[in-house]
């Protein structure tokens, strides 16, 4: 396995301009605006920079809303799991599951706090028509063969270099060339299986206790102090219903996100509830053996749900939208025992799947991409329980990986009421559109009352640090060759490939610019 410095470079094609389309969620024809490139591979690195300055992927289109033009300008939300607190109604939506595993309860209708639903997910508004209709057929084999040509010219040129230079080289281009001959992972990833209900929980903590149980308790003992017999008008000293789950020492102490949802359940339990993290790859046995089964729930979902007629959410658009992804699978030593890189986290009810979480593992957060379940079991509310699970995956992989330790929820887009539940993970953060820094979204509410689109950052005098300075150092792929912009543009005669170029490098920033190759043809 390759090194964590030697890993070959991430491969974009970018499209100048701004894509127009139909805004899903304000229901605009032409509203939605972002600029948008195909990666063909991508390190997990270069992921996390890009998510940092707005950018978001669906499949293998990376995407970046024009946000001061757009009908609904999507800010990139994280949440902060390490002191996160679950609220009340997240408490609601924990419970309702414990009850339904140990009893089978079901709770009828929605608790009135309760966050809303998603109906629209992270993909971009209209993602299904944009990418089945974005006909990117960049030629592999010209690019195996350009690459491959561009080994044989730096051969030439080698003397100059010193040895270590040299291998280093021809390790990267020929991680590249691997990489452009296959849409998979080039290793496997080791599965971290995520713990059963019942084998985390820490019983030594005690549970929650309400303001009124325990007035309640205190205006007992003072009467029982009052007649030890118990017995007093208008009270009776009664002993409290037999608990659901088995009794743990009391205390004020609120329980710990944990606590709740790896609550001890009886042995004789209704249901059966397991999470199992699948890594995104066809060469994964587990995640073969159960892509039909995925893949059923998905349309299932899409029509109930979405309203999807039949032919729009075939096994292709399901490939291309939540199986494909660009990120090449890492899994350096200092990194979580599962890896970094795409995959599904499904949620197994009895033997079948009734939800799947499809997440990105990187370097400093776990990365919500969609979210499809079954509609025969909203009554649990499995889009809230999933965010909730996806919270505590993100501290469980921080354990071992410090600097892993936030939770990406996508974009917040405080025009749709249907996309504002995401505000009600506290503490988060917004990602300031113009100079890239995180502000907390306390701070950034009250400007998007009055606005649709805000500058986060109050210092009026502040910039995009990550900026393109030196856009020349930008690297290049073309005519079998990997170059610096300074040498490419030499060659160029089109004035508007300039502007492209540079439009790219503002986007993406110096960093990005730098270390992923853009395609050029």
């Amino acid at each position: 396995m390759a090194s964590w410095a030697a890993l070959s470079p991430s491969i974009v094609e970018y499209f100048e301009g701004e894509d127009f389309y139909r805004c899903g969620y304000c229901k605009n024809e032409s509203g939605s605006r972002s600029n948008g490139m195909w990666a063909h591979s991508m390190t997990v690195q270069d992921y996390q920079d890009l998510i940092d300055r707005g950018w978001r992927r669906s499949g293998k289109y990376v995407y970046k809303p024009v946000m001061n033009q757009t009908c609904c300008p999507q800010y990139t939300i994280r949440c902060r799991p390490l002191q996160f607190q679950p609220s009340k109604s997240h408490k609601k939506v924990l419970k309702k599951m414990l009850k339904f595993l140990a009893k089978g309860e079901i709770s009828e209708g929605h608790c009135e706090d309760e966050p809303m639903e998603p109906t629209v997910e992270d993909a971009v508004a209209g993602d299904f028509a944009l990418i089945n209709k974005l006909d990117i057929q960049c030629d592999l084999k010209t690019l195996n063969d350009d690459l491959k040509e561009s080994l044989e010219s730096e051969e030439k040129k080698k003397g100059k270099s010193s040895k270590k230079e040299e291998s280093n080289e021809l390790i990267q281009s020929q991680e590249v060339e691997k990489k452009l001959g296959s849409g998979e992972p080039s290793h496997s990833v080791k599965v971290h299986a995520v713990p059963k209900p019942g084998e985390g929980a820490d019983l030594s903590k005690p549970p929650c206790r309400k303001a009124k149980e325990i007035r309640k308790e205190r205006k007992r003992l003072k009467l029982m102090q009052q007649n030890p017999d118990g017995e007093l008008e208008g009270f009776q000293v009664q002993r409290e219903p037999p608990s659901l789950f088995p009794a743990k020492a009391k205390s004020n102490q609120p329980k710990s996100l944990e606590d709740l949802i790896f609550e001890s359940l009886p042995e004789n339990t209704s249901h059966k509830l397991e999470v199992r993290l699948v890594p995104v790859s066809f060469e994964d046995p587990e995640f073969k053996s159960s892509f039909s089964q995925s893949f059923s729930l998905y349309v299932k979902y899409q029509m109930a749900i979405h309203q999807d007629p039949p032919d729009e959410c075939g096994k292709t658009e399901f490939t291309r939208f939540l199986c494909n992804s660009p990120l090449e699978a890492e899994n350096p030593p200092s990194g979580p025992d599962c890896g970094y890189g795409s995959f599904h986290q499904q949620y197994w009810l009895d033997g079948k799947i009734v939800a799947v979480g499809v997440i990105d593992i990187l370097p400093y957060c776990v990365s919500s991409v969609y979210l499809y379940y079954d509609p025969d079991y909203s009554f649990l509310s499995l889009g809230v329980y999933s965010a909730l699970r996806e919270i505590a995956f993100t501290r469980q992989l921080h354990e071992k990986t410090s600097q892993l330790s936030y939770y990406y929820m996508g974009f917040y887009i405080h025009s749709c009421p249907k996309m504002k539940y995401k505000g009600q993970y506290r503490p988060s953060d917004l990602l300031c559109p113009e100079t890239y820094v995180w502000v907390p979204i306390e701070q950034c509410l009250p400007s998007l009352e009055n606005s649709k689109y805000c500058r986060f950052n109050q210092d009026p005098e502040a910039v995009d640090e990550g900026r393109s300075k030196e856009p020349d150092r930008l690297q290049v792929l073309y005519k079998k060759a990997i170059m610096p912009y300074g040498v490419y543009k030499k060659q160029q005669k089109d004035p508007s490939e300039e502007a492209t170029v540079l439009q790219y490098a503002r986007l993406v920033g110096q960093t990005c610019s730098e270390r992923m190759l853009l395609f050029r043809n």
